[in-house]
C-alpha cells in the first residue's frame, strides 16, 4: 500500500489504477489526514478493510459538476458537513456571520453552505438518482430525530428526511460504517440495510421493525412543547449501547424515521487500531499556496486518548455523539503516537494536549457500565459523585510519566479539561501534584461555568461549593511545591435558569476573585442537548419543571456585560440590569460596588452633586480634579470624604490581571 493522502481527483484514481471509487466521501471540511478529523478516521478506515475510498472536500453546492470529479462509486457516498456543525461553524449565538473557517485554507468564509449535510445530500441525488447516500458526522448525528433548530427558531424533522438521504450512521460510526460497507458489498440494497446498531433509517412499514419504543409523532411535537420535552428525555436516556432501545418517530402517521440502538463501544484493541491507520497528519498539499488549514495548528501535537464522557454537562452533545463510556487507548499506542511526533520537522519538545472530552477520564465510571450499561436516570457525578464511582488516576499518572521520559519531549500539556469533581473525588492528591508540578504551564482553565447552584443544577454541574474546594486546594498544593500558578475560570452567561439575579451574583463573584474574563460564552442551543431542549419548552425534561430561560437579546446581553463590568463599553449594560434585578446598591463608590455613577463630581462644601462633567467643569467651590484610581474607586463610599472642598486622589491600584486570579487572600 502507498502511503500517501486518498484521491481527490481523477489523476489520483488513475495513478492508483482505480476505475472507480467504491465510497466517495463528501465532506464540509478540507481534506485533513489526521486522526483528529472525522472523516479521515472513517475514509482511512474503510481503506484498512479492502475498500476504494476518495474524498470530495468541499464541492461547490451550486455546480452539479463538482460533485461528479471521481464519478460515481460502486457503494454509495458518504456525506458529512465536517468535524462542526455547519450553523456553529457559520455563526455565533448571536446569528451573526462568523470571521473565519478554521477548516478552510486560509481561514477563508464561504466554502460551504448552511446546513451542508442536507445540501450536499440533495446535490447528490439531483446528480445519481439511484446512489447509496450515508451521512454522518456530528451534524447529521445530533439532529438523527426531530430537533430544535436555534437558527430558524423551528422543530424540525430528522435530517434523514431533509437530505433524502438512506442512512445514518450516528456515533463515532466505526463499527457502523464497516458494517454498512460489508452489507452494500456482500449485495443488499441500502434500502434493506435496516439491522445495523448505530443507524437510523426510514421506512413506510413498521412490520419490518420489531422491539421498539414509540416515540409522538412530529405534528404533536411541534404542535406541543411539553410533549417535545418527554420525548426529547426518551431520546437522551436511551443512547447507552447496553440499555438503549430501538425507537420510532412517526411523521404524520405514513412514514416512520426508526433509530436503532448505539453501536458498541470500541475495545483498547480497537482504539488502538483506529489511532495507527496510515494517516499522513496534515492537510493535504493541494491547500499549501492558499495559508494552510488553521484548525491543524491546534492538535498537530495533540494526542487523543480516550473518548466518551460520564460528565453529563447538560449543555454539552457529547451523550448524543459518543456516550457516557469511556473508551481509551493503551499506552503503548499513546507512546508510539508521540514518538512520531518527535519526528516531525516543527516539533518543538511540546505536546499540547492529552486527553480527549474530559482529560482525567481514562476508564468506565464504574465496572458494571460495560455490562449493564449506564444509569439511565441517574448521573456518575452530578448532583454528587456516584459511591460506585471508580475516581482513581494512577493510569493517568503512569501514561503522563511515561511521555515525559520520551527523548525529544520538554513537557506535556493537558488543554482538553480536567473534571475537577473527580480529582476531589479521588482520594490521592497525587494526580493534583503531578499536575501543577509538570503539565500546566502558569496557569490552569477550568470549567465551573457559573457559581449560582441553581444555575448550576441545570447545567449538571457540581455546587459552587465543589469548585471552591479545588481553588482551595490546587492554591496549597502550588505552595506546596513552591510554584506560582493560576486558575483560569470558564463561565457561561444566559444559560437556562439564569435570571438577572443570578448573573448579579456571578459578577460578585468576579468582583470578589479580582477577575475580569477577556471571554465569556453566551449559551448556545445547539442540536440535542437537554439545555437545548430547556431554551426551546422552557422545561427541563428531567423532572418537567418550568425553567426560566433568556431569550431576548437585550437580556443577554446584560447578563453577559455583567461578567465583564469592568469594561467601559458595558456600562449602560450593566447599570441597566442592576437596576432591573433591584440591585443599585452595587452603583457606588463603595468597594464591594460594580460601578460608579457617571457625571459625579464632590462640590466645594462637601454636597455630592449630580450631572457635572467627569473630569471637566469645576463645580462651585470644587478642584474640578479627575478621580484617580485604576480598576478601583477613589472614594469608598457614597458618604461625605474627609475635608470638605477636596477631592483626595488614593494611589493607583494594582493592575488586575489573569495573574492574580485565585491569589487574593
Amino acid at each position: 500500500m502507498i502511503h500517501d493522502y486518498l484521491p481527490v481527483c481523477r489523476e489520483d484514481m488513475d495513478r492508483c489504477g482505480w476505475d472507480a471509487c467504491d465510497f466517495v466521501y463528501v465532506s464540509g471540511d478540507a481534506y485533513v489526514d489526521h486522526p483528529s478529523f472525522g472523516p479521515a478516521i472513517i475514509s482511512r478506515l474503510l481503506e484498512a478493510r479492502g475498500y476504494k475510498v476518495g474524498i470530495i472536500a468541499q464541492p461547490d453546492w451550486k455546480n452539479p459538476e463538482s460533485i461528479q470529479i471521481l464519478g460515481k462509486p460502486r457503494l454509495g457516498f458518504l456525506v458529512s458537513a465536517g468535524n462542526m456543525d455547519s450553523m456553529v461553524n457559520h455563526y455565533s449565538v448571536s446569528k451573526k456571520r462568523r470571521q473565519q473557517d478554521s477548516y478552510t485554507p486560509g481561514g477563508v468564509m464561504g466554502k460551504r453552505p448552511d446546513y451542508a449535510t442536507v445540501v450536499y445530500c440533495n446535490l447528490i441525488r439531483s446528480v445519481y438518482k439511484d446512489a447509496a447516500i450515508i451521512v454522518g458526522g456530528i451534524e447529521a448525528s445530533l439532529r438523527r430525530l426531530a430537533h430544535y433548530d436555534y437558527w430558524s427558531n423551528k422543530l424540525k424533522r430528522s435530517i434523514l428526511l431533509d437530505s433524502q438521504a438512506d442512512l445514518i450512521s450516528y456515533g463515532m460510526g466505526e463499527h457502523s460504517i464497516v458494517e454498512i460497507a460489508d452489507a452494500l458489498n456482500s449485495g443488499i440494497d441500502i434500502k434493506d440495510i435496516t439491522f445495523i446498531d448505530g443507524t437510523v433509517f426510514k421506512t413506510r412499514n413498521l412490520d419490518i421493525v420489531y422491539d421498539y419504543k414509540m416515540l409522538p409523532d412530529y405534528q404533536e411535537l411541534k404542535d406541543d412543547k411539553r410533549v417535545y420535552a418527554k420525548s426529547f428525555f426518551v431520546q437522551y436516556s436511551n443512547t447507552d449501547p447496553v440499555l438503549g432501545k430501538r425507537l420510532v418517530e412517526p411523521y404524520y402517521g405514513k412514514e416512520f424515521v426508526v433509530q436503532n440502538p448505539p453501536a458498541k463501544p470500541l475495545t483498547q484493541e480497537e482504539m488502538d487500531e483506529v489511532y495507527a491507520l496510515p494517516y499522513m497528519r496534515n492537510y493535504h498539499p493541494c491547500y499549501e499556496a492558499e495559508g494552510g488549514i488553521p484548525a491543524i495548528r491546534e492538535i498537530k501535537f495533540s494526542l487523543i486518548s480516550n473518548r466518551g464522557c460520564f460528565g453529563a454537562c447538560s449543555f454539552c452533545a457529547l451523550t448524543f455523539h459518543q456516550g457516557r463510556i469511556i473508551q481509551a487507548r493503551s499506552h503503548e499506542s499513546l507512546v508510539e503516537e508521540a514518538k512520531l511526533l518527535t519526528e516531525e520537522p516543527d516539533f518543538k519538545g511540546y505536546i499540547h494536549d492529552v486527553g480527549g472530552p474530559t482529560a482525567n477520564f481514562r476508564f468506565p465510571a464504574c465496572e458494571k457500565q460495560l455490562t449493564k450499561g449506564a444509569c439511565p436516570n441517574r448521573q456518575c457525578l452530578f448532583p454528587e459523585p456516584c459511591k460506585n464511582i471508580r475516581a482513581d488516576h494512577s493510569d493517568y499518572i503512569s501514561l503522563l510519566r511515561k511521555l515525559r521520559a520520551i527523548p525529544k519531549v520538554k513537557k506535556v500539556f493537558i488543554r482538553s479539561g480536567i473534571r475537577f469533581d473527580y480529582v476531589l473525588a479521588d482520594k490521592n492528591r497525587a494526580f493534583l501534584r503531578e499536575l501543577c508540578e509538570y503539565h500546566v504551564s502558569g496557569q490552569l482553565k477550568v470549567a465551573p461555568e457559573h457559581v449560582a447552584d441553581a444555575v448550576l443544577k441545570r447545567m449538571g454541574k457540581p455546587k459552587n461549593s465543589v469548585y471552591m474546594q479545588f481553588v482551595k486546594e490546587y492554591k496549597e498544593m502550588n505552595k506546596k511545591i513552591g510554584k506560582e500558578q493560576y486558575l483560569v475560570p470558564y463561565l457561561m452567561s444566559s444559560h437556562p435558569g439564569s435570571t438577572l439575579k443570578e448573573a448579579v451574583e456571578l459578577a460578585e463573584y468576579l468582583r470578589d476573585l479580582g477577575y475580569m474574563p477577556e471571554q465569556v460564552q453566551d449559551f448556545y442551543p445547539t442540536p440535542s442537548t437537554l439545555s437545548t431542549c430547556m431554551y426551546y419548552t422552557g422545561l427541563d425534561p428531567r423532572t418537567m419543571e418550568e425553567v426560566y430561560t433568556p431569550h431576548n437579546p437585550h437580556e443577554k446581553a446584560m447578563q453577559r456585560a455583567l461578567i465583564q463590568y469592568r469594561n467601559p463599553k458595558n456600562y449602560e449594560l450593566v447599570k441597566e440590569a442592576l437596576i432591573k434585578a433591584g440591585r443599585t446598591d452595587l452603583i457606588g463608590f463603595d468597594k464591594k460596588c460594580l460601578i460608579r455613577p457617571r457625571e459625579t463630581h464632590w462640590g466645594g462644601n462637601g454636597v455630592f452633586v449630580g450631572n457635572g462633567a467627569r473630569g471637566g467643569k469645576k463645580a462651585a467651590g470644587g478642584t474640578g480634579k479627575k478621580m484617580a484610581g485604576n480598576g478601583k474607586d477613589a472614594f469608598r463610599s457614597a458618604g461625605k470624604p474627609a475635608g470638605a472642598g477636596r477631592t483626595e486622589t488614593p494611589k493607583p491600584a494594582k493592575k488586575k490581571t489573569i495573574r492574580n486570579v485565585h491569589k487574593k487572600k
